[in-house]
């Protein structure tokens, strides 16, 4: 047992569940194609709101209700709180838009800036170390990811968004006074209302989808809930338990898988220029590992502050 409670509370635990969580919503995209059809909007106030009713089930079962008024007990958790169910909901409407409406590939690249984002937070904001060869890697990922914007010929602002977005949703999710599934199932209960009021409004005015749609397809969005919350609970723990810098860089397993699939099953565009992108982000992220786990020498000790 006591061996047990050290794993929990361990880095290498966070990771796991970081790795879990990546990996899971590299594949959504499948998910959300089986959606294909309804309004991005629509989906979103669905996912949002069956997020809610999972996770207040669970709370339920498990008789934490107490942990929710603990939770909401100061204006500064609230704030936290509302400032991340605001964030993850920007995030989640652009990706469903962007997945739906045939850019995935776009969306994968917006998930390779996240890591960079996410390190210069750690540095910056919660003085994380970056050393000597943890740097080099962040170079050279930034070098794959400017060749990758570069040859864009527009404003990656799909890519933009979800970086932004998630970088700072799991920095802020650093300073909630609350353990994961509370912090998540309260992201989305703060939402619950208004989206609960838009499915409403949206089938009074004859426009929803339920009641429209085969009854497999109303059960996926149904089932959007736990497709939504099960990865984001495993994130919620990772991101606790792990340095964010790690994290940032265990992101890269998500838009790869998605990226794969975005090509190979939906036939998008990948040139010559995604392959030299890919080969830098891929050689930073090797690096990284590496150093991380000491093979690369003392070198990552020499802290580099900015």
């Amino acid at each position: 047992m006591k061996r047990e409670n050290i794993f929990r509370n361990s880095t290498t635990a966070g990771i796991l569940y970081a790795f879990a969580a990546f990996t899971l919503w590299g594949v959504l995209p499948i998910y959300w194609k089986l959606l294909d059809g309804i309004p991005a909007g629509e989906i979103l106030a669905h996912r949002i709101f069956w997020s809610a009713v999972f996770l207040t089930s669970i709370i339920i079962a498990k008789g934490r209700l107490k942990d929710i008024k603990r939770a909401v007990s100061t204006t500064r958790n609230i704030l936290f709180i509302t400032a991340c169910a605001i964030l993850i909901s920007i995030n989640w409407g652009v990706y469903i838009w962007a997945v739906n409406s045939g850019h995935i590939v776009e969306a994968g690249m917006g998930y390779y800036i996240t890591p960079l984002i996410v390190v210069l937070l750690a540095v910056a904001v919660l003085k994380e170390r970056l050393g000597v060869w943890k740097l080099a890697a962040v170079i050279l990922a930034s070098i794959g990811v400017l060749v990758m914007t570069s040859r864009f010929g527009r404003f990656p602002w799909v890519a933009i968004t979800l970086a932004l977005s998630f970088s700072f949703y799991g920095l802020l999710k650093k300073f909630v006074n609350a353990d994961s599934i509370i912090g998540v199932a309260l992201e989305t209960i703060i939402l619950a209302p208004v989206t609960l009021g838009y499915i409403i409004f949206k089938q009074a005015s004859g426009t929803g989808v339920l009641g429209t749609v085969p009854a497999g397809t109303t059960l996926i969005l149904l089932m959007s809930g736990v497709a939504t919350a099960t990865p984001l609970l495993w994130y919620s723990t990772g991101a606790k338990k792990a340095p964010l810098s790690t994290v940032g860089f265990i992101q890269y397993i998500a838009p790869t898988i998605q990226i794969v699939i975005g090509v190979l099953v939906y036939g998008e565009q990948f040139t010559g220029t995604h392959m030299i992108s890919f080969g830098f982000i891929w050689l930073g992220l090797i690096i990284y590992s590496l150093a991380q786990v000491g093979v690369l020498g003392k070198a990552h000790v020499k802290a580099i502050h900015y």
